[in-house]
């Protein structure tokens, strides 16, 4: 019944719930966003305080999106590495690192095959310092700038 005490009370604690909510700190994660339409698989690398590290798969389904790292971004510059399953071709850039076919976290970028890894190129991401960014992968060859 309007106007009873249990129902106004409710309805401030949902509304504070809210504006609680609201206060709380945006999620600053490192994301990529596939927009192809194909399911495609990703690698990154990145410098974090123990030297460089190269991490994969991360499986983005066509018009999905993934959470490649969680937190605060540490670093300015993060490398992807992608393969097209389903139309075949891939995504690279002038920075080699290492991979390997099944899911892997790799420290070091240095001998990779001597290590028993397959060597990739890598494109580089210039996240401009911010604490979470956003990576737009597309079928086209320039491809969509990244956005925080």
């Amino acid at each position: 019944m309007p106007g009873h005490p249990r129902t106004a009370a409710f309805a401030w604690a949902v509304g504070a719930a809210f504006l609680l909510l609201g206060a709380l700190p945006a999620k600053a994660d490192l994301r990529m966003c596939n927009t192809t339409t194909s399911r495609i698989g990703v690698a990154i690398g990145y410098r974090d305080a123990q030297g460089w590290t190269t991490e994969g798969w991360w499986n983005i389904s066509p018009r999905g999106c993934e959470t490649l790292l969680r937190g605060t971004l540490a670093a300015r510059y993060y490398y992807v590495h992608a393969v097209d399953y389903d139309k075949g071709g891939e995504w690279t850039g002038k920075s080699v690192m290492c991979v390997r076919n099944k899911e892997f976290t790799i420290r070091g970028i240095e001998d990779c095959l001597a290590r028993g890894y397959d060597r990739a190129g890598f494109f580089e991401v210039d996240t401009g310092e911010q604490k979470s960014w956003t990576i737009q992968l597309t079928d086209t060859a320039g491809g969509a700038p990244p956005r925080p």
